[in-house]
């Protein structure tokens, strides 16, 4: 066991269950040739701070928090495609990125004028305003009037002479035009917000298979979204291990595992309702989604760090790509084995008036239960995926405070800190079987999958 995990299971261990998520290492590992045509960049994106970058994320996490069918992995999807589009914008202004275009089969964009000048953050804005737009066509007025005056606001300041600001933001305009239009070729995901939950999905019968939970009996969210085209996740990435076999034996993993669940959460102690409502980000209309939360992870570290224009957008980028592909590959999977969750075999076999610790403020439903199926656990993938591409940029050591929700009323948002983005990962899978809304072979195989899927975005080649 690595010194790592001995201080994770010394950190718990002794206040909870002895509930232990495996970081399987495995995967793939794509090797991609750098680019054969290398434009020399006009001007150094090292140099340009990262204000407009962090001011359109800014934006993205409240738009989403609001735009309906924007839950999980709708919005990651989405985080993909605007930070594909931001840095490929860059990139031609940077000595140490390069185009990863040629790796994305169908997707052809733009170049520089050789020799212009250009201002990067002018062409930035138009990148965000424009992708922004194309992605959210749904949202109320008072949201897109938001868009809007980010977008003026932002050109309002705007410095260089009248034919560099408006070659910039041509090829701004172009690049996003580009993207967007690649976008609207994977017609399983492009707005895929207005059919989330289709009518015409029926969830397979048979003993142990999911079906929609009480108290309110959603339909299954998603259920095609395996289809969804990837930047590098492969068939076989898309597909989790088998599960434990069905099994009421009191002798069973899986019963043990259901016990584990009912035992942790009969009662929750402080700490452990605090940790389940610090990573839920469940509820639409309260926050962003889970996806998004790494997002909004991700722009602390970039405040945190001071970083250039150019390692923010390759951050944003590399955390968007890599949380599109688990979102695909983990609701591939969901829908593959159909495993029931928790709250159906809890209530089967051990205490047939049980109920989750997951609450909606909002609707004021009490003992919910996501609408999809238990295995794997999305929360696990998207922080596994995140936490291998943070580490990839920052470092294995790199420590931090999440302040994400912060002065919160409706759950407790205290900060909670953390020694590497690893830690995080694995407090935020752990943090599902404390809410009781999923097995701990969901999350061991969530946070397996996504640190795989990681490893993919991290052998792309950003770099010259």
């Amino acid at each position: 066991m690595s010194n790592f995990y001995g201080r994770f299971l010394n950190r718990y261990a002794k206040r909870y269950i002895g509930y232990v998520v495996g970081v399987v290492l495995g995967g793939l590992l794509w090797a991609c040739q750098p680019r054969n045509e290398v434009i020399k960049p006009s001007a150094d994106a090292s140099t340009v701070d990262a204000s407009v970058a962090l001011q359109w994320m800014d934006l993205f996490l409240k738009i989403e928090q609001y735009a309906p069918g924007y839950r999980p992995p709708v919005a990651a999807r989405t985080l993909g495609y605007i930070g594909l589009a931001a840095y490929e914008t860059i990139v031609p202004a940077s000595a140490t990125y390069q185009s990863i275009a040629t790796k994305l089969p169908g997707l052809s964009v733009p170049t520089i004028d050789a020799g212009k000048s250009y201002r990067w953050d002018i062409a930035l804005n138009e990148v965000y305003y424009l992708t922004m737009k194309g992605f959210f066509p749904h949202i109320t007025d008072v949201d897109k009037a938001k868009i809007e005056n980010l977008y003026k606001s932002l050109l309002t300041n705007a410095v260089g002479t009248p034919d560099e600001l408006d070659r910039s933001k041509q090829f701004g305009q172009a690049v996003a035009t580009a993207v967007l239009a690649y976008a609207k070729t994977d017609v399983a995901g492009d707005a895929a917000y207005l059919r989330n939950q289709p009518s015409d999905y029926v969830p397979p019968a048979g003993v142990g298979k999911w079906l929609p939970t009480a108290p309110d009996y959603s339909r299954a969210l998603l259920p095609y979204w395996g289809k969804v085209r990837t930047f590098v996740a492969s068939d076989a990435d898309k597909l989790a291990k088998p599960p434990l076999a069905y099994s009421t034996n009191v002798t069973s993993t899986l019963f043990a595992q259901g016990l584990e669940i009912y035992s942790a959460t009969t009662p929750l102690s402080k700490e452990q309702q605090w940790i389940g409502e610090f990573w839920s980000d469940d509820i639409y209309k309260l926050t962003f989604e889970p996806a998004g939360r790494w997002l909004a992870i991700a722009q602390q570290v970039v405040r945190e760090e001071r970083a250039s224009l150019e390692k923010a957008v390759y951050t944003y980028a590399k955390v968007g790509i890599g949380l599109s592909d688990i979102g695909v590959a983990c609701w591939n999977s969901k829908y593959v084995y159909n495993i029931e969750r928790p709250i159906t075999y809890i209530r089967r076999t051990i205490d047939p008036t049980w109920r989750t610790r997951l609450n909606n403020p909002i609707t004021i439903l009490e003992g919910i239960t996501p609408p999809f199926p238990a295995y794997p656990s999305g929360h696990s993938c998207f922080g596994a995926v995140a936490a291998e591409v943070l580490t990839d940029i920052y470092g294995a050591t790199y420590a931090m405070t999440d302040h994400c929700h912060e002065g919160r009323t409706e759950f407790n948002g205290t900060p909670r800190s953390y020694n590497s983005f690893y830690e995080m990962a694995q407090e935020n899978a752990y943090s599902r079987v404390l809410l009781g809304v999923h097995y701990r072979m969901d999350c061991e195989e969530g946070l397996r999958m996504g640190y795989s899927i990681g490893r993919k975005v991290n052998q792309l080649a950003w770099k010259k």
